[in-house]
């Protein structure tokens, strides 16, 4: 039963695998293992509601090998992760937020893509490498990377650019060395504003990805009737 609901996992759409697109070249090779109170409740919204279902996504990890947090390691675990990402991305637009157990790191849509477009910009890779050498380092954390638009435009057109985006972070970080099995990604075009939608610079705010640290815990192994790996040390 285990192995049919993990192949089911990783075949979905949230947890992607196979290929990665080399983000200088474009070939493909195989991935490596390894604002307003509104606009603040529908961004709100997101924290706790890990993509795919905790369950889901920790016996996906278990077969990966990935190690579990013990409860009362959790906080010291996830400042050590908050401190090292925040001096990486000193001065380079990237917001590294905590929200109680979790970590949101903003990319802010001006610095990373061109409007209207969901291919990275040249001069962001290089922040974007010094996240991914933490994420690679700090391997007991499930990774949820959203895509958000603001409101300007129609669905048809958001909605589909919050996706690529989402996935092309989540293909660079893969590039860069983070285990795929970590990831899941998502698009939500113009649902979870963080600003108002009615200045520039509330827009701004809206369009943005966001990479979402959530701790693997014991409880989530031991949820699935399997003794809990030990953390790798960082």
């Amino acid at each position: 039963m285990r192995k049919a609901i993990t192949t089911a996992i990783l075949s979905s759409a949230l947890v992607l695998g196979g290929c990665v697109t080399d983000p200088e070249t474009g070939q493909k090779r195989v991935s490596r293992p390894a604002g307003t109170a509104a606009a603040g409740a529908g961004a709100g919204a997101l924290l706790g509601a890990l993509l795919g279902g905790r369950n889901n996504r920790a016996e996906v990890l278990i077969g990966a090998g990935i190690g579990a947090i013990a409860g009362g390691a959790i906080g010291s675990y996830m400042d050590r992760q908050q401190r090292e990402l925040e001096q990486r991305t000193a001065g380079t637009g990237i917001e590294v937020e905590r929200q109680g157990e979790e970590i949101a790191i903003k990319l802010p849509s001006g610095i990373t893509f061109d409007t209207g477009k969901s291919m990275l910009k040249p001069e962001m890779r290089p922040a974007l490498d010094e996240v991914a050498k933490t994420l690679a380092t700090y391997q007991s954390t499930f990774i949820d990377v959203t895509g958000h638009t603001d409101s300007t435009g129609s669905d048809a057109i958001n909605q589909p650019l919050s996706e690529q985006r989402a996935k092309a972070v989540a293909d660079y970080l893969e590039y860069q060395g983070v285990q795929r099995a970590r990831v899941a990604t998502r698009g939500y075009g113009s649902q979870f504003p963080v600003a108002a939608n009615d200045t520039e610079e509330g827009r701004a705010k809206n369009r943005r990805v966001e990479i979402r640290l959530s701790p693997v815990t014991q409880q989530d192994v031991q949820d699935q009737g399997a003794p809990a790996p030990q953390p790798p040390r960082s």
